[in-house]
């Protein structure tokens, strides 16, 4: 070969690389490019099904597109956010999983949807932690999770199956503003995490718990609207620095509607620093809440102080098929404070120590002198259960005298359909009608021609309630308006700034004010003009 040809062929192969490192060069342009809007000075990546988002959906297996988008959120810590588009549902066939530092968030007309006949195995997630080991600073919020229930009936409701949400090993989990409905499972399940947010969720009929936290650390979830079914709409196990609070909780009158409201248990851990308040719970299937320790003996500071106050209970415990139901149920807890509630129409009775029969675990604690405090609370109206009625009704029962004790401290019971008490007595409390604003619009405020809140504003009545200024006498009035009468209301709003203030005004003036207040001024009004004219 001569050295003409020698160096032609150089010159070829140098084209060539010249070329191939040309290619190189476009291919990284054109892989830079892609990630052009990601690496806009917005934190978010964007998820759509309509070729607008950073990642795109085609409504099959999205759980590819998700995931990619929160791996890139991951990898990449100056973004922080994976937003999830709508209107749009993403069909997911596998779990999503989001990592430490990352928000994943959505429109309300978002829909994340289990696929239908999925086929899971138990403990399997549709949403969970990106590392085993557990995650740190998770948001979950905005858009709407759809357990698909009906269209995977071959699983059974309560087994584990298809959880909406579940990390465990985890802390600093905020899950809110979401719609989380139609379940197998838990909306949110949390095991050995600590710094649970739970709050301003809607959840209706999962196939478990709304939250289910276990042997975890500071959980508070408040302003939910949950519908239970299969068990219990906020629940804690052996975890503490609980507050559960300013919830609104139901069920609904079928076999599958479920156990209690509230539903906090112990069996081993420290659980003394729990709060239950502010919450309203109706027409739950079991008990509004159920409070139980049991198991091997324990400490009396591992199981004590639980507080449970200012809350309504009404229309509790319809269930016809178990005989644990009513207000309140608890037993195995140490000096349980229960004050300031409302029971109205609970069934069996409003407040109760016993455990539930007919299970085949042993929920009978091991040790003596449980106590439960009941004070400064009002309870009327109470009914027999359905199962086996007799001798039910009772304001209060202790089915457990040789180890349980009740101390009960001027409390208001009225029409009760059994009478008051069974097993349990009081030298303080009433007998008499509370004088409630508007029962049955359950309304307990309480009437006084001092004056009343009625949601707006402060009205007048012609009656006085005999709970205001009659509460137990060291308990803490501070909070109610002046004249407070220097003592506590017996009912919801005893101590706090919606309190009815003291009936101190003479009836005639009352109805002259509660006729003639808001025209009074126009009244003289016209008194000037007509003198004005004879004049």
């Amino acid at each position: 070969m001569n050295g003409k040809n020698l160096k032609h062929r150089w010159q070829n192969r140098k084209k060539t690389w010249i070329y191939l490192a040309i290619l190189i060069f476009l291919i990284a342009i054109g892989a830079t490019a892609l990630y052009i809007d990601i690496t806009s000075p917005s934190t978010t990546v964007y998820v759509a099904a309509d070729g607008s988002g950073d990642f795109n959906c085609d409504g099959s297996n999205d759980q590819v597109e998700i995931n990619r988008a929160l791996a890139y959120v991951a990898e990449n810590p100056q973004f922080t956010t994976v937003h999830l588009k709508g209107p749009n549902t993403y069909v997911i066939s596998d779990s999503i999983l989001i990592g430490s530092d990352t928000v994943l968030e959505g429109d309300p007309t978002a829909i994340v949807e289990l696929k239908d006949k999925a086929d899971w195995p138990r403990n399997k997630p549709l949403i969970t932690q990106m590392d085993s080991a557990g995650n740190q600073n998770i948001t979950i919020k905005g858009f709407e999770i759809n357990g698909n229930h009906d269209k995977n009936e071959e699983k059974k409701r309560g087994e584990g199956y298809y959880n909406l949400i579940h990390f465990f090993n985890s802390s600093n989990i905020k899950v809110h503003s979401m719609y989380m409905h139609d379940g197998h499972g838990d909306g949110l399940k949390t095991e050995k995490c600590s710094d649970i947010q739970f709050y301003n969720n809607t959840v209706y009929k999962l196939g478990h718990d709304g939250l289910y936290a276990i042997d975890c650390q500071n959980i508070e979830a408040w302003n939910n609207t949950i519908t239970c079914r299969t068990n219990s709409a906020l629940r804690v196990w052996n975890s503490n620095h609980v507050k559960f609070h300013d919830n609104v909780i139901d069920s609904f009158y079928h076999w599958s509607a479920g156990g209690p409201g509230i539903q906090i248990q112990k069996t081993t851990g420290v659980m003394n620093d729990i709060e239950v308040y502010n919450n309203t719970i109706h027409n739950t299937y079991g008990p509004g809440i159920w409070l139980l320790g049991f198991g091997s003996s324990y400490p009396r500071e591992e199981a004590e102080n639980v507080h449970i106050h200012h809350n309504v209970f009404y229309s509790t415990g319809t269930n016809p098929n178990i005989d644990w139901v009513g207000g309140i149920i608890t037993s195995g807890f140490y000096n349980t404070l229960v004050e300031n509630n409302v029971f109205d129409g609970t069934y069996h009775a409003a407040i109760i120590h016993m455990y539930p029969t007919g299970y085949t675990t042993n929920f009978s604690p091991k040790d003596t002198g449980y106590s439960t405090i009941v004070r400064n609370n009002i309870i009327v109206n109470t009914l027999q259960r359905t199962k086996n009625p007799r001798a039910t009704g009772y304001g209060i029962i202790n089915y457990l005298p040789g180890t349980h004790t009740f101390v009960l401290e001027n409390n208001c019971l009225y029409n009760n359909i059994a009478g008051d008490y069974r097993n349990v007595r009081s030298t303080s409390d009433i007998h008499a009608d509370p004088l409630f604003a508007d029962q049955s619009s359950h309304d307990y405020h309480l009437k006084s021609t001092g004056g009343r809140w009625n949601g707006k504003t402060w009205v007048r009545d012609l009656v006085t309630s005999p709970c205001i200024d009659v509460g137990r006498p060291d308990s803490d009035y501070s909070k109610e308006p002046e004249d407070n009468g220097n003592r506590i209301n017996i009912g919801r709003h005893g101590n706090t700034e919606h309190a009815s203030i003291s009936g101190n005004m003479p009836g005639y003036v009352v109805w002259w004010n509660q006729i003639f207040a808001s025209e009074w001024k126009n009244f003289r009004l016209l008194l000037r003009v007509f003198f004005f004219i004879l004049l």
